[in-house]
């Protein structure tokens, strides 16, 4: 179930993002203030990648905070496996697995993710998705009019808010707006941002891709984690 929050409130949901800015690392950032030591399995995990065509630039993961990296953890959810958990205040997203462990990622959330709470599955899951903004965000700013759904949306890249993946959450076969994707903006991992939904990182949103199940069941919590 959808918890206190009614279907009906949560159709603009991910909808509502806008095109990403270049979000490049600061090169000359002083050693000092490196949060997290670099390492070859951390290089490797972060390294510029091409996929589907589109370069995908590589995370200066040294700068953000160790916990918001990927990493398997002990279960932490109470969840079986297979399941995708959101724990929204702490910035975290685990996808749980059979040995007792779960995969966790570090996540920027959205408006709209502090409005959604409940159960769903993943109905539809998509490479490179296209992006098409809403009408009433498209009447707010007229220069969207160009990715309207008439128009085709706008093209699959690395500008696009919704990088390299996107999910899809239904709940009793009904889209409910809410996505977890991609994005190249690193720095927003682990902040409450502007708009959209459950973002992360570009490499971190294909290997979720790439290990959820089919129709996994997903929960969002308002709630963090007991860790």
């Amino acid at each position: 179930m959808l918890g206190a929050i009614p279907l009906t409130l949560s159709l603009s949901a991910c909808v509502s993002t806008k095109p990403v800015v270049d979000n490049k690392p600061d090169e000359e950032t002083p050693e000092a203030r490196a949060l997290t030591a670099r390492g070859p399995e951390r290089d490797l995990q972060y390294a510029a990648v091409t996929d589907g065509g589109h370069e995908i630039p590589a995370v200066p993961y040294w700068q953000m905070d160790p916990k918001l990296l990927r990493q398997r953890v002990e279960n932490p959810t109470g969840e079986p496996p297979g399941t995708v958990v959101v724990d929204t205040p702490s910035r975290f997203l685990y996808l749980v697995e059979d040995d007792g462990s779960a995969m966790r990622y570090g996540v920027g959330i959205g408006r709209a993710g502090f409005s959604w709470e409940g159960e769903g599955v993943i109905h539809w899951r998509q490479h490179w998705p296209r992006w098409k903004p809403p009408r009433d965000m498209i009447e707010r700013d007229p220069a969207l009019e160009i990715y309207s759904v008439a128009n085709g949306g706008m093209a699959p890249g690395i500008m696009n808010p919704l990088g390299a993946r996107a999910l899809y959450i239904f709940q009793n076969g009904q889209d409910t707006l809410y996505r977890l994707h991609g994005s190249p903006e690193w720095s927003s991992i682990g902040n409450a941002v502007s708009s959209g939904c459950v973002r992360l990182l570009n490499q971190d949103v294909i290997d979720l891709y790439d290990r959820v199940p089919y129709h996994a069941r997903i929960v969002v919590r308002q709630q963090p984690v007991a860790v």
